[in-house]
């Protein structure tokens, strides 16, 4: 499935919190984020199933698809459009089979030797990074730079997001390096305004 990837939110439990996790994501699509993310590595299941149902339900009529951090069975359960897996996460194959072809499906990537074990004819797009060091993921990779992320991208066979310390300010950089888009957490989520913030990322090299 071809998904719209320019703008790509994240969710961040604790930095969603002052303002409800819901009412930041709306917030932040009217924005102009085109793909939402709910991630929480800390909530059971059993917490996640019915903030996902929620935020399902709010997005519904938006056009914005709602992805499921690494948890199949919460993406099963809460009918979530989509499944985002890291390369500890399980198979490709088994999270396909499970999710069915309609499923937006993608995987995180960061180095060229994972890429090229990429399994294309199963998944719809993936993330590349950690472009910079980020909070939010404290084991992660060596940061790539904009160099690094323009040599993956290259490579890749598939549509890609850049992610890991990213705002605004890099986003023309994102899309020069050949991404289809960026994904954030904190340059929205950490804002006291959501809508304004997205409003300020470009959607294109272009875009002023």
């Amino acid at each position: 499935m071809r998904v719209d990837l320019s703008l790509y939110l994240v969710t961040d439990p604790g930095l969603c919190e002052a303002r409800g996790l819901v009412e930041t994501v709306m917030a932040a699509v009217r924005g102009g984020v085109t793909l939402v993310q709910l991630r929480d590595k800390h909530a059971s299941d059993a917490e996640l199933v019915p903030l996902a149902r929620r935020l399902k339900a709010a997005l519904a009529g938006s056009g914005v698809p709602l992805i499921i951090n690494d948890r199949l069975e919460v993406a099963l359960a809460s009918d979530a459009d989509g499944l985002h897996i890291g390369q500890d996460d399980g198979e490709v194959a088994d999270a396909r089979a499970a999710l069915g072809p309609e499923a937006i499906l993608g995987l995180s990537v960061q180095t060229q030797e994972q890429l090229a074990r990429v399994d294309t004819g199963r998944l719809d797009y993936l993330g590349l990074g950690p472009v910079f060091a980020t909070p939010s993921k404290h084991d992660h990779a060596q940061p790539l730079g904009f160099a690094g992320l323009a040599e993956l991208v290259a490579a890749s066979p598939l549509p890609t997001v850049a992610i890991g310390g990213l705002n605004a300010e890099h986003a023309r950089e994102v899309y020069r390096a050949g991404a289809d888009g960026l994904a954030v957490i904190s340059a929205i989520c950490g804002t006291p305004d959501p809508e304004a913030a997205a409003r300020t990322f470009p959607r294109g090299p272009d875009d002023r």
